[in-house]
């Protein structure tokens, strides 16, 4: 954990890992607050009407427990991957820790993958069991026979469709369970990339994962724990940012985390959460923080707490920054990480560490770096890639069952994120874009992170993506796809505008020379842009 200090520089030198020989995340999220203060709220469940529900520690130990026997017996064994398709909730938080506790490995998917999608993530992860709901149940049912490993499905809606019932198992099992006596390294979970530059790969973190992203997650809200803070996110807990920058750290800190249901972000009903839930500290991705934007008046109609908000997962850009200044009153917290090595760059407006237009510095007990293809440190100034230097309590174990997928990460001791960046003379590292991202026009390299986030700054757009289109004479354009506000109308006229916006506010080389309206915007269930979808389609035109 970070102390408290008004220094960077002080807080950088001080800090130094403590990794006990055991360590078992079920234990430490739940087990040890629930020995000391059974009723502390773990959890809450937001309630559009109503008050909301809540889940102590205490009744989380007991409800893990008797899962994880559950689990057991259904031949649930150590090492063994268990599969949850759940969106937030507490049957999630609790099937978490039964599986930590039994020393299983979690397989975290999101409820929006299809049956393509989730059959190629099962059967790569090898999964004996899932723990779903009715409709996740119903999905399985149609691809089970081609799932040979899968043992149990578990419905937290209860038996149907060929799964057991959640809470009948729950109430037909002992609530004592001693711990697996895992070490900082057995596996503890698995995270499928998000699969924006190819197959998704199911990246095995130990257990130290989560002592390795603490330090991260206090750096952008700014100490946690502070009295009264309480963590939300919108964001799916299968994914990384959700997981492990919000649920598990919150639990481990005893600051309560809210979970709330939404299919898709709405930003009124967003709103409207974190009001009634006195919601202090938000996880917010920056697709999610440009749907605010059209949100007017804010501060006005909504009694907000907020005390920190930190963003990551794409590039925030300086419009959505100064926004939030101007809008909110707080200084947006960016950070950065990938599913591999999460939270190792992050802001701290406390500090004095942020810059609009820079993902931060380097988080305490990270040593990362932006490099070339050797290996080596670029200069000041000079683009590279992104690279963090292992050993790193952090990072991940391997990519399951792929060794030579694994060994392409590495240059040296340095993981390779395939993210080019650029640090400045102050230590600040710039969020260049992905390696596939990043346009080549006359001579420039080109990130799309700040087009979108200026294009998203016009009073007429609602989000953007920018891809590179090929072009005989400059190598490529950069072209950008935009879905407009409601009742906007589609012209010629707003086109120039939208491009004349951009060059106006950047440069003469990075506008977009061709802008093309489009109904909705390709999404991974982590809320990153789809790329990969407009570039193709780009090329296709281009002939």
């Amino acid at each position: 954990m970070l102390e408290r200090n008004d220094s960077y520089e002080a807080l950088v030198s001080g800090f130094r890992w403590e990794i006990p020989a055991r360590f078992n995340i079920g234990v430490a999220v739940c087990d040890r607050w629930a020995q000391a203060e059974p009723d502390r709220p773990a959890l809450y469940a937001y309630r559009p009407e109503g008050k909301p529900d809540v889940l102590t520690y205490g009744e989380m130990a007991h409800r893990s427990n008797a899962f994880a026997n559950a689990l057991r017996k259904l031949g649930v064994m150590r090492g063994d991957r268990v599969a949850l398709l759940l969106p937030q909730g507490f049957e999630t938080a609790i099937a978490h820790t039964a599986i930590y506790k039994l020393g299983a490995i979690a397989v975290p998917l999101a409820l929006l993958f299809g049956v393509e999608a989730l059959e190629y993530r099962l059967q790569t992860a090898g999964v004996k069991a899932v723990v779903t709901t009715e409709a996740g149940a119903v999905k399985l049912a149609g691809i089970r026979a081609r799932l040979p490993l899968l043992e149990a499905v578990v419905s937290i809606d209860g038996a149907g469709a060929g799964a057991l019932g959640f809470e009948a198992l729950v109430a037909d099992h002992a609530p004592d369970f001693e711990a697996a006596a895992t070490s900082p390294d057995d596996p503890a979970m698995m995270i499928f990339t998000s699969g924006t530059t190819g197959p998704p790969k199911g990246a095995l973190h130990g257990h130290r994962v989560l002592l390795g992203h603490l330090p991260g997650v206090q750096m952008p809200h700014e100490f946690l724990p502070q009295p009264g803070d309480r963590l939300w996110t919108p964001a799916d807990w299968a994914w990384a940012g959700g997981l492990l920058n919000v649920l598990l750290p919150g639990l481990y800190f005893g600051v309560p985390v809210v979970a709330g249901r939404f299919e898709r972000f709405e930003p009124e009903a967003a709103l409207r959460l974190m009001e009634k839930m006195a919601v202090r500290n938000a996880f917010i991705p920056p697709t999610a923080l440009r749907m605010l934007k059209s949100a007017s008046g804010i501060a006005s109609r909504f009694d907000l707490k907020l005390r920190t908000i930190g963003s990551g997962g794409e590039a925030l850009g300086r419009e959505t920054y100064d926004w939030a200044k101007a809008e909110l009153g707080l200084t947006i917290n960016e950070f950065y990480g990938q599913t591999e090595c999460n939270l190792v760059l992050a802001s701290c407006a406390a500090l004095g560490v942020s810059r609009g237009g820079a993902i931060g510095k380097a988080v305490p007990g990270h040593e990362v770096a932006v490099i070339d293809g050797e290996g080596r440190r670029v200069k000041t100034g000079e683009p590279g890639q992104i690279a963090v230097r292992r050993p790193d309590p952090v990072m991940f174990l391997e990519y399951w069952q792929n060794p030579e997928a694994t060994a392409r990460k590495f240059i040296g001791d340095w993981m390779v994120t395939g993210d080019q960046g650029i640090e400045d003379g102050d230590g600040y590292v710039h969020f260049f874009g992905r390696d596939d991202d990043v346009i080549t026009s006359a001579g420039y390299r080109i990130g799309p992170g700040e087009i979108e986030d200026c294009l998203t700054g016009h009073p007429a757009v609602a989000l953007a993506a920018v891809v590179g289109k090929p072009d005989p004479l400059r190598t490529e354009i950069v072209k950008a796809y935009v879905v407009l506000k409601d009742g906007v109308e589609r012209n010629e006229e707003l086109a120039g505008d939208i491009s004349l916006w951009v060059r106006e506010r950047l440069s003469a080389h990075e506008y977009p020379r061709e802008v093309e309206f489009v109904d909705s915007m390709p999404l991974t269930t982590t809320g990153k842009v789809i790329r990969r979808i407009f570039r193709d389609r780009a090329k296709a035109e281009a002939g």
